[in-house]
C-alpha cells in the first residue's frame, strides 16, 4: 500500500490542471487570494517587511505601496504574510488550514516578475494546492501549535518546482525534501496579541522555494520522511490517511465572505440572523450564550482582545462585532472598533459552551442565544454558511470581495484589470503586473 506521504500519484493526477467547473473554482480561489494579498499590503507592517527583506533580497518586483524592488522569492514571502493579514483568505476544512497560503503567493510573484504565463501559474497553483491539501490532512498539529507555516511548505515546494520548469520527478523530489524538514509554529503570538504569526507562511514559501532549488540540483530525500516526521514531531503513531488521487480537493475549498478565523464565521452568521429581532435594543442585552464545536473553542476563544490579531481569533468578538456593525469585515479589527465601549460590553457578555453533537459529528456550526434585560430571549442556529460545500461564493461575490478589500489599496480599475487577468484561461503576464497600467 502506498505510504500517505508519497505524493507521486497526486502529482501525476494534478499535473495538467483541472478543467471545467473545477478550473473555474481554482481561478476564483487564486483571485480571492490575490485580493487578500493586496488588502494586506494596505497595512504598514507588511510593507515594512518588504523593505526589510529587500535588503538581502533586492530585485525588480515592485509590490503595491512598496517603493523598494524585491526579488521574486522575497515578493512571494511578503505576499504570503500580507495574504493572511486580515484573516480573510481561503481554507479547506478537511485540511484544517489554508492550503493556498504558501502556494498562491509563489504563483502571483512569478506572474509579477513576468517569468511565467498565466496557464503555467494556474497549473502550478492547482498542483501545489492538491499537495498541500493532502499534507494538511496528514499533518494534524498538536495543542499549542498553529497550523500556518508547516505542511503548507510541501505545496509551496511543488508549485515552486513546477514554476521553475521542473518535471514530475523534480516536483516529487522537492516535496520529499520538504517533508523531511517541516517546521512547526506556535499559537502563542496570537494569544499574546502579537502579529508574528503572519511571518509563518512566509517561512513556508521560502522553505518550498529552497526545496525546489535543491531538487533541481539533484538532491533527494526518502519517501517515508513525512511519516517519520509525523511520528517524531507530532507523536502520531497511527498511519495517516489522505484523499486519493483522482479527487480535486481544490473544488472543496471555501472562500470567506467575512474577515477573521473561519471558526468564528458560524458565530457571526448566527449573530447576524438575530440582529433584526433585537434591532435598537442592543443596549438591553443582558446575556449571550454561544454553543459551537470544540475546535472553534480551542482555536478562537480569545477574550477581551486588545490587538487586531487577537480579535481575528475571537468568537466572542465576532458575535459582538456582527451584532453592532452588521458585518464581520476589516472594520471589525480597526483601532476604532477595538476601542468601542459598546462592542467591548457585548463581547464581555458572551458565554461559551461546547455543542458536543457538532464535535462528535465533526461538523461546523453555531447556536447563539440572546437574553434581554426583561427576560425575553431570541436564538438562532446556523450550519452551513457561505463558502461551505454547496454554498460556494460565485464569481460576482468574489469580484465584489476583491473590490471591497483591495480597491482601497490599488483602486477599483486596477483591481478589475487584475481580476480579468486571473480569471482568463491563458495569456502572458503583463510587464507591469502590479503597475497602474
Amino acid at each position: 500500500m502506498k505510504d500517505a506521504g508519497d505524493f507521486d500519484d497526486v502529482i501525476a493526477f494534478a499535473w495538467d490542471g483541472p478543467s471545467g467547473a473545477v478550473a473555474q473554482s481554482a481561478r476564483l480561489l487564486l483571485l480571492d487570494s490575490l485580493g487578500c494579498m493586496i488588502a494586506g499590503l494596505g497595512h504598514a507592517t507588511p510593507r515594512h517587511f518588504a523593505e526589510a527583506l529587500a535588503i538581502t533580497m533586492p530585485g525588480s518586483v515592485h509590490l503595491p505601496g512598496c517603493a523598494t524592488g524585491i526579488s521574486e522569492a522575497g515578493a512571494a514571502a511578503v505576499l504570503a504574510s500580507a495574504m493572511c493579514w486580515d484573516e480573510a483568505n481561503e481554507g479547506l476544512a478537511r485540511a484544517h488550514g489554508r492550503p493556498a497560503l504558501a502556494v498562491a503567493p509563489l504563483c502571483i510573484a512569478a506572474l509579477a516578475a513576468g517569468r511565467v504565463s498565466l496557464r503555467a501559474a494556474h497549473d502550478a497553483f492547482a498542483l501545489g494546492y492538491e499537495i498541500a491539501a493532502r499534507a494538511g490532512e496528514i499533518w494534524r498539529i498538536r495543542p499549542g501549535m498553529h497550523v500556518d507555516g508547516s505542511w503548507h511548505a510541501m505545496g509551496a515546494a511543488a508549485a515552486a518546482a513546477r514554476l521553475a520548469g521542473g518535471d514530475a520527478a523534480e516536483v516529487a523530489r522537492a516535496v520529499r525534501l520538504t517533508a523531511c524538514q517541516i517546521p512547526f509554529a506556535l499559537y502563542a503570538p496570537i494569544a499574546a496579541g502579537m502579529d508574528g504569526r503572519n511571518s509563518y507562511p512566509a517561512h513556508a514559501v521560502l522553505l518550498g522555494a529552497m526545496a525546489a532549488a535543491a531538487a533541481r540540483a539533484g538532491m533527494d530525500a526518502p519517501a517515508d520522511g513525512l511519516a517519520e516526521a509525523r511520528r517524531i514531531a507530532l507523536l502520531h503513531e497511527a498511519p495517516a490517511s489522505r484523499a486519493p488521487s483522482g479527487e480535486w480537493l481544490i473544488s472543496e475549498a471555501y472562500i470567506k465572505p467575512f474577515a477573521g478565523v473561519r471558526h468564528a464565521h458560524y458565530a457571526a452568521a448566527a449573530a447576524l440572523a438575530l440582529r433584526a429581532a433585537i434591532a435598537g435594543r442592543l443596549g438591553d442585552v443582558s446575556a449571550l450564550r454561544l454553543e459551537t464545536y470544540a475546535e472553534a473553542l480551542r482555536y478562537a476563544a480569545n477574550r477581551a482582545p486588545v490587538r487586531a490579531i487577537q480579535a481575528q481569533f475571537s468568537l466572542s468578538w465576532a458575535v459582538a462585532a456582527a451584532l453592532i456593525q452588521g458585518d464581520l469585515g476589516p472594520a471589525a479589527y480597526t483601532d476604532a472598533a477595538l476601542a468601542d465601549p459598546a462592542l467591548r460590553h457585548l463581547e464581555a457578555l458572551v458565554a461559551f459552551a461546547e455543542d458536543e453533537a457538532l464535535t462528535k459529528a465533526e461538523q461546523r456550526g453555531a447556536r447563539l442565544v440572546v437574553t434581554l434585560a426583561n427576560g425575553e430571549t431570541h436564538q438562532a442556529s446556523v450550519g452551513a454558511i457561505a463558502g461551505d460545500a454547496g454554498l460556494a461564493l460565485d464569481e460576482a461575490a468574489v469580484l465584489a470581495k476583491c473590490q471591497r478589500f483591495a480597491a482601497p489599496v490599488i483602486g477599483e480599475a486596477h483591481m478589475a484589470r487584475l481580476a480579468a487577468l486571473i480569471l482568463a484561461e491563458d495569456g502572458a503576464a503583463p510587464r507591469a503586473f502590479f503597475g497602474a497600467t
